[in-house]
Parts: structure tokens; sequence; C-alpha cells
């Protein structure tokens, strides 16, 4: 039987990571390691400055105190025996789509689990009350990843509207969007009277073109991104040499 590591970045305790235990336990052998507490936001760092701690919970869960990252690490090169076959981080309370996957704990475990070289998949609600719709696909998505395949060093950001799953329209495979420059944050002064920052709200979207996961999940399909850890652009790379040219 297929053996699957399962992460997040919302906490050991939230019911997004429930929900997709519940729907893959009888399709896989799971071992769940995640952080102690909501680490949304955490993107791809790694606790360097101290040791963790791993605890084994009551649920047959495993807690660490750091960060989604982290969690993945230990879970595929932690204290167990064998290697697990696939990633699956989430799911997420909240979509993670366009530049949210520069910023997402969610993304970043399955980025880890792929640069550890499993497979892997994030997997995000966009809303926080159909779990049952986002674990559905879950199992669904793990009973064909034998089949798909990808270049290196690629992973599935997986998107899902928040409705029942007899509502989703179908599945679309899309291109990332973006969003909008970042709004001011807000300023709140704290009991001693210290001015304190809150992260301004995202920005509305600049693109959400049809072909965008923005578009997918807003008509009610379910999104899927397949993504890259290069982050070279490509074709800037002659330009640059152009403008270095230059100056000799």
């Amino acid at each position: 039987m297929r053996r699957l590591l399962l992460s997040n970045d919302d906490g050991v305790h939230a019911p997004g990571l429930k929900a997709l235990y519940d729907a893959l336990a009888k399709h896989a052998n799971l071992r769940v390691v995640a952080p102690d507490r909501d680490r949304s936001g955490a993107s791809n760092s790694l606790t360097l400055s101290r040791p963790l701690a791993m605890t084994a919970l009551d649920s047959g869960f495993y807690s660490v105190d750091g960060t989604p990252a982290d969690c993945v690490y230990l879970g595929v090169n932690g204290t167990w025996d064998e290697k697990p076959d696939l990633v699956i981080s989430g799911i997420n309370h909240g979509g993670n789509l366009g530049d949210d996957v520069l910023y997402s704990g969610t993304v970043a475990a399955a980025m880890e689990g792929r640069n550890l070289g499993m497979s892997a998949i994030a997997m995000s609600l966009c809303g926080q009350t159909h779990f049952a719709t986002a674990g559905h696909l879950a199992a669904s998505l793990v009973g064909a990843v034998d089949q798909l395949s990808l270049p290196p060093r690629t992973l599935l950001n997986v998107n899902v509207p928040d409705v029942p799953w007899d509502e989703v329209k179908g599945v679309k495979v899309t291109r990332l969007g973006y969003r909008g420059p970042a709004e001011k944050p807000l300023a709140v002064k704290d009991p001693r009277g210290r001015t304190r920052y809150w992260i301004a709200p995202v920005a509305a979207n600049a693109d959400d073109g049809e072909d965008t996961d923005f578009a997918a999940v807003e008509a009610g399909f379910v999104s899927i991104t397949p993504l890259q850890t290069d982050l070279t652009r490509h074709q800037a790379l002659n330009d640059v040499r152009d403008w270095l040219d230059a100056f000799a």
C-alpha cells in the first residue's frame, strides 16, 4: 500500500488536516507530521537556530514546534525506516492562488517534499466549510498519481471551491494569476500606547484571466497548477547579459 506523508501550515489540530486524513485513511498508510500551531505565511523557512521537538499525540499525529518545511523534512528524514511515496500538504483553510504560493506554508510543505525527491501535492479549500469536497478530490488524485508524469522538481498546487462535491463544475489545469501591489499596513496602538502594524489584506487581482487559478475557482472549478521550484526568468537571461556587456 502507498505511503503518504501529510502535513499543513494551519497546525496539527486543524480541521482541514483531519479531513484530509479521514479521506485518505482507506487508501494509503498515513504518517502525519504538522506544526504545533498555526504557521500560515511561514513560506519555505527552516528552523536553524535551535533543535526541534517532535511529539507523538494521542491521535497518532506528530506535532513539531517548527515550520511546515521543518515538519516535512522530519517526516521524510526522521526516525522512520521507510520514506513516503508522496507528500500531501493541507487541506488549507483558504485558497492559495496566484502570488499566495510565495508566502504559503501549505505550498512550502509540498515544495519541501519535492526538494527531498518526493512527489508532492498542495491542497487548499477556498473557504472553511466544505473540507469533505477537498478530501474527496484528494482521494481521487492519490488513486491516479502513479499515472502522472511530471518534469523533475515539479509539484501540484490544487485549489478547491468551497461548495458541496456535487456542485463542483469540474477540474481545470491553470496557470497562476497575480495580485496587485499590497496595501499599506494598518497601524494600531497596543495597551501601552506603542504603535503596532497589521499586514494589510491582499490586494485586488491584477491578472485573473480565464486561464488562471483565480478564474477557475471563481467559476466553481477545481484549479490544478503545476509549479516549478526553478524561479529563474529564463527569457530575461540574454537581456541581463546585454545589459552587463554594455559596461564592459
